[in-house]
């Protein structure tokens, strides 16, 4: 099968495989993006289906937790290892998919659950290997209370923050390239298809958009500025892309600064906090980490945007047709 990229030269393809200047982080810039892009290559040489290496990253990414049980030092390294593979994985499914053309349902499913598989693996490890060690400065087991702590730190700070972050990059995308250059979805487009889909059969495809229907509500209930603002503007102009540009350059500028913070509640710098945390022996300071610091983070990037967006609907009035 031939594809757009077939005559592109690595640096091109790696370059096309950039989201935006604004988005990127430099460690995906610099080391994860071009690994992934060599590995798909690789894959796609061997003729690999883009969903297999997905599968081989959930299989990473769940033995990285196994890892993380142990106290030992050498089994930490090895979980690192593997989640560092898991993570490259992750990053050479999406440039296979484009580099070969196979993009299907169940490998957006399958990339949709694969973080969410390897950090619940990771948070059911750390709790069991944390419940017969001492809590910090104590002689007092964590026990049972370890779970939670596990999680308050998993379901209520990790998963809402990666969640607001990936919707606030989508949005930033979305006012930069438009609708088609970002990943922007509505509870409502989203529901519209789930409530389109033939309740015999096809099942796989209900449970997807039954789930990702909800994740983008949850999205949509964070951010009532946004959808306020959001909604005046296409009332006004019917599209991003037949919005005055002055007001796209505004928006930009005051969401660019917020954009290392969505960096920072997404994968690397969490990775980073998991890796230091369990070779020192001390995983209870990881879920500590996402508790107070990322949720600091969180709290203020989510004031700031509110308050862009309205400033900026209220300003609407005054950009030009």
């Amino acid at each position: 099968m031939t594809t757009e990229t077939d005559n592109m030269t690595f640096r091109q393809m790696l370059q096309a495989s950039f989201k935006s200047e604004d988005t990127e982080e430099w460690l995906d810039v610099h080391f994860t993006r071009p690994i992934g892009l060599f590995f798909a290559l690789v894959w796609k040489r061997l003729g690999v289906h883009p969903n297999v290496v997905t599968i081989i990253s959930i299989f990473l990414g769940v033995a990285a937790g196994v890892m993380f049980y142990s106290t030992d030092l050498w089994a930490n390294v090895a979980g690192v290892v593997l989640l560092i593979f898991a993570n490259f994985c992750d990053s050479t499914d999406g440039q296979l998919a484009r580099l070969t053309g196979q993009k299907t349902l169940i490998g957006r499913i399958l990339d949709g659950f694969a973080g969410d598989l390897w950090f619940a693996a990771i948070y059911v490890a750390l709790c069991l290997r944390l419940m017969q060690q001492p809590m910090p400065l104590t002689d007092v087991c964590w026990g049972p209370w370890i779970w939670m702590l596990g999680v308050v730190a998993g379901f209520l700070c990790h998963s809402p923050q990666a969640s607001l972050a990936d919707y606030y990059r989508q949005i930033h995308l979305y006012f930069i390239k438009g609708k088609v250059g970002s990943e922007l979805d509505s509870y409502a487009n989203q529901h519209a298809i789930y409530e389109s889909l033939p309740k015999s059969g096809r099942w796989m495809e209900r449970i997807f958009y039954y789930n990702y229907q909800n994740y983008c509500k949850s999205q949509e209930r964070r951010t009532p500025m946004f959808q306020r603002f959001h909604a005046n503007m296409l009332a006004r102009w019917g599209a991003v892309e037949n919005t005055p540009q002055q007001l796209r350059d505004d928006f930009r500028r005051g969401s660019k600064p917020l954009m290392p913070l969505t960096n920072i509640l997404t994968f690397n710098t969490r990775a980073i906090a998991l890796y230091l945390t369990c070779l020192l022996d001390m995983p209870w300071a990881y879920m500590l980490f996402e508790i107070v610091v990322l949720t600091i983070i969180y709290i203020y990037m989510h004031k700031k945007h509110e308050t862009l967006c309205a400033v900026l609907d209220e300003k609407l009035s005054q950009y030009g047709s």
